[in-house]
């Protein structure tokens, strides 16, 4: 017979983690990554499950004019923008972070996240020593990187808030 959770069999879900975010009684601001993509979801813990009160992919960043890879450093800053601008319009106060399983690396884009959602007007405790440097989020280690069309985005969704 199969004991403990499904989830945490799988490898999937770190029930204690969890337990603690939910604690805070504080909408989460969850963030995930793959190769290619950055998505970033507000959510609320409710009785029969969680539920989702906005979400930003990097895939809806070619409305706003940004060409560069969605699953680099700037784009994920410019998903956080996203989402903290759709989250200030609606409404939403503050949040707690949640990283799930990812490792908390210093700078990473989970980070980027984060700033961008700080930047786009929400209300996220967290340290400055983790947030990526600005010379970082605007891609100047990238090579080849436009930041013309970044710029560009980042005035969109900026404009899109007011």
């Amino acid at each position: 017979m199969k004991s403990g959770f499904k989830r945490k069999r799988q490898g999937k879900t770190d029930y204690r983690k969890r337990l603690k975010l939910l604690l805070a009684d504080k909408p989460r601001l969850v963030v995930r990554k793959s190769l290619k993509n950055i998505s970033a979801q507000i959510i609320e813990y409710g009785e029969k499950g969680d539920k989702v009160i906005l979400s930003a992919n990097s895939s809806e960043l070619k409305k706003y004019g940004y060409q560069g890879s969605r699953g680099n450093l700037p784009a994920s800053y410019l998903v956080g923008l996203l989402i903290g601008a759709k989250g200030k319009k609606k409404g939403v106060g503050g949040l707690v972070l949640d990283i799930g399983l990812q490792k908390s690396i210093k700078g990473s884009r989970v980070y980027s996240v984060l700033k961008g959602c700080i930047d786009g007007g929400l209300d996220i405790p967290h340290s400055q020593d983790i947030l990526p440097s600005e010379e970082r989020i605007t891609g100047k280690h990238i090579k080849d990187f436009d930041t013309g069309k970044f710029e560009e985005a980042k005035n969109k969704i900026i404009g899109e808030q007011k």
